[in-house]
């Protein structure tokens, strides 16, 4: 089979008075961030129940819940078998969706990331071993699932017995399991060993293979499993669906409207295309699945199939030319499929094939036009063209977007008429499954909300301990519109509060601090997060989905993720320290720089260093992110820098501490605000030039912005080798600072750009640290005397 790009799984960054206040937290931990390394096995069949085992540092030390994401497994017992090795029984619902479910761990002291476990339909078997001699291969039944693993250099052969004609499928979930890179093959062969059909990777299923035949004859049928390179680990695990169900490759319309019923074709199976009439979901997600399912059985996982209320409307052949385009009539009304958007479906069934749609347009009308190919799982590549249908001059096109194959064109058309919309495979490749789905709509404002990352390819997961916080930052990409937005999470867990500020139209970042009273329960939820316009009466749709980096290729290339459309939340055993920081009485000014104060508070058994450092930091400031609380101290700080184009104003704060309590533990203080102002002095620094072992006058004018009380020493620094100048004093009414500089014999001669000013304004009790320059000062060499001596030399 025709090998498909990879393909990802879309299951879909005071309060303050002085100190800030801290509560002084008691108790033990016994640990803390769990890791879930691997589930075993990885799946089950649905109207069973399964014991499952799952492995990681720290899952077994206090287990108390499996986390899932939707109904259909129920957990019925847990427990723990070591520190590492948490045993659950789970009951797979005879109903339960079949395919990809995500699951974490939750523990008293924290919460795993996203692992899978797959629900399918068919009795699960074990592979056993010897089985990687062709001549004596593990016999099998028809229509079963076997868990088996591909170590180093291993080959797995299984052997099943088929009637003549009989469809044969093969369907291997390896890559998707999301353990490692697993790049595996599967071939069906006759006892002679002759092929009969073979796969490596496969668009329907990213990295993952699958064969299909109609048996030849009656008799013995052999599969081959292995890695593609013949490599293979212990992670390298796989689920081999083997039976007589259905595998079509594509679907035709892949979309349609909540609760219509529409003619389907089901296309790619061996046996051939099947129409069927269905009823679509009026599930309101925008991604949904359908399964073909016969009378021998029913495909092990779906096919891609969009929801959305567009109206289908399908290529006619031959469109394969201008003359031939289907036409769309886009001016017509949104009731009849015009305006209020339109879904072109078509298939590009031989190489070199281009499709044709004529959409007629009024003059100035803007559409999106969002190609998915890709993104139903087709081999197609597509590129998409747009032209003018009377002299056929291209206005726009578009091949891959955002780093992904599909195409993505905003058209606005220039005049009323008619446009040519052309769609062809990038390499002009084509076959019976390279489907497509072109959805025409006008721009729809949208939010775009994503938890930001700690740490690059992890995906953030918010541990919250008793009588502590934490805190994270929250992304928003505004789609079509603008404006200050309120960012909430609905659904958090009992004695948990959220605090954040509006995020101004100008940002597209806020933080958030979540907090847990000293009683709530140890408790996880699964909270939507959402935003929404401040503007009354103004309503935007709010999207979130947090990636789970689940499998990358070389230079960290995403191969195989989950994305999840809820964050999630557990409430944790309290631990040893809280954090708070020293508001700030004064701003950091531009070019000038502060100490931040942050004050641990330790219960008497816990001595470790804490790090710590800011949640993130406001545009123009720096700060040090190696600054820890010693051992056994209570406080440190952390410097603070700002670039003399710092915006200004208030910007919301937060520091994060981490610390090793027989594991990581993350806390965060309270929100409070960092104030960014213009430096209170502007200087006006002279161009001045001394010769060597001479000096010079060096006045410096000063402009006072900000007024302000009593005196400050101000130095000259930046200055060569060599070269000194004594401080000065300056006060609110002060024009200008004349500095003398002295140069040495030995001073560098040459033009030195170096020269700053430093100086600190005490406010309040605070110092306003200001670092401004700069200033430049020449040194030349002396001009020789007659006698051959340097001025200045003793004869």
């Amino acid at each position: 089979m025709r090998k498909a790009r990879r393909m990802r799984h879309t299951c879909w960054p005071s309060l303050w008075a002085a100190t800030l206040l801290v509560i002084l937290l008691a108790g033990s931990v016994s640990a803390a961030d769990p890791r879930l390394g691997n589930i075993v096995p990885q799946g089950g069949q649905r109207g069973t129940a399964v014991v499952v085992h799952f492995h990681g540092a720290r899952i077994g030390q206090d287990p108390l819940e499996i986390v899932r994401y939707e109904p259909g497994i129920e957990v019925t017992e847990l427990k723990s078998i070591d520190a590492n090795h948490a045993q659950a029984k789970l009951s797979i619902g005879a109903d339960c969706r079949i395919g990809i479910h995500p699951l974490r761990v939750r523990t008293a002291t924290g919460l795993t990331r996203i692992r899978t476990f797959h629900v399918g339909t068919l009795p699960v078997i074990a592979e056993q071993e010897p089985n990687s001699d062709f001549s004596h291969p593990q016999a099998i039944a028809m229509d079963v699932t076997v868990e088996g693993v591909v170590k180093t250099e291993d080959v797995d052969y299984f052997v099943i017995q088929a009637k003549k004609g009989q469809r044969i499928t093969a369907q291997l979930d390896g890559l998707r399991l999301g353990r490692t890179f697993f790049d595996p093959y599967l071939a069906i062969l006759n006892p002679q060993r002759f092929e009969l059909a073979t796969s490596d990777d496969t668009a329907l299923l990213a990295q993952d293979p699958i064969v299909s035949i109609l048996a030849p004859d009656e008799g013995q049928y052999i599969l081959c499993v292995r890695e593609s390179a013949f490599g293979g680990s212990d992670a390298c695990s796989y689920r081999l669906h083997v039976g007589r169900f259905p595998r079509p490759l594509a679907l035709l319309p892949a979309g349609g409207r909540p609760g219509e019923t529409l003619e389907v074709t089901w296309l790619g199976d061996v046996a051939g295309p099947v129409r069927e009439q269905i009823t679509v979901s009026t599930d309101p997600g925008q991604q949904f699945g359908l399964f073909r399912q016969d009378n021998q059985g029913i495909a092990p996982s779906p096919n891609v199939f969009r929801i959305g209320n567009l109206a289908n409307i399908m290529e006619v052949e031959p469109n394969d030319a201008a003359k031939g385009a289907t036409l769309v009539n886009l001016q017509a009304a949104p009731e009849s499929g015009g305006v209020g958007g339109v879904a072109l479906n078509g298939i590009i069934d031989q190489p070199g094939d281009t499709d044709h749609f004529r959409l007629r347009m009024k003059k100035g009308q803007v559409l999106d036009l969002n190609v998915y190919a890709r993104r139903l799982r087709s081999p197609l590549d597509p590129v998409l063209q747009i032209r003018r249908a009377k002299d056929n001059k291209t206005l726009g096109g578009n091949d891959d977007t955002g780093g992904k194959p599909d195409s993505y064109l905003r058209f606005t058309a220039p005049d009323q008429g008619e446009y040519l919309l052309q769609i062809h495979d990038h390499l002009h490749a084509g076959g019976s499954n390279y489907t497509y789905r072109v959805e025409v709509t006008p721009p729809t404002p949208r939010i775009e909300l994503q938890i930001a990352e700690r740490q690059r390819w992890v995906a953030t997961k918010l541990e919250l301990p008793r009588g502590n916080r934490t805190a994270f930052m929250v992304q928003a990409a505004r789609r079509d519109f603008g404006g200050p937005l309120e960012v909430r999470l609905e659904n958090l867990p009992s004695g948990v509060t959220l605090e954040t500020v509006t995020m101004p139209a100008n940002r597209g970042t806020v933080p958030v601090v979540l907090a847990a009273t000293a009683d709530a329960p140890l408790a996880a939820s699964l909270p939507a997060l959402v935003a929404h316009p401040v503007e009354e009466g103004k309503t935007v749709a709010s999207l979130f989905s947090q990636r789970t980096w689940l499998v990358k290729g070389r230079n960290n290339i995403e191969v195989w993720s989950h994305y999840a459309d809820r964050a999630a939340i557990a409430v944790t055993n309290r631990v040893p320290f809280t954090l708070s920081f020293v508001q700030p009485k004064v701003p950091l000014v531009r070019g000038g720089s502060m100490q931040l104060k942050v004050v641990a508070e330790r219960t008497d058994d816990f001595q470790e260093p804490i790090a710590v450092r800011m949640l993130y930091n406001p545009p123009g400031i720096s700060s040090s992110r190696s600054i820890s609380i010693g051992k056994g101290k209570t406080e440190a700080s952390i410097p603070l820098t700002a670039r003399g184009n710092a915006p200004t104003g208030p910007w919301d704060i937060c520091i994060e501490g981490q610390a090793n309590v027989q594991g990581r533990v993350l806390v965060a203080t309270p929100l409070g605000k960092l104030d960014i102002q213009p430096p209170y002095v502007t200087f006006a620094f002279p161009k001045s030039t001394v010769e060597m072992g001479q000096t010079v006058d060096y006045p410096v004018g000063v402009t006072i912005n900000t007024p302000f009380e009593g005196s400050t020493t101000v130095t000259l620094q930046g200055l060569p080798a060599g070269v000194t100048a004594e401080p000065l004093t300056m006060t609110a009414k002060t024009k200008e600072l004349n500095f003398k500089i002295q140069t040495s014999v030995k001073a560098p001669p040459g033009m030195h750009k170096t020269l700053l000013c430093r100086f600190s304004i005490l406010q309040d009790g605070e110092p306003i640290a200001h670092t401004l320059g700069s200033g430049q000062l020449r040194i030349d060499k002396p001009l020789e005397e007659k006698s051959g001596k340097r001025k200045g030399e003793s004869k």
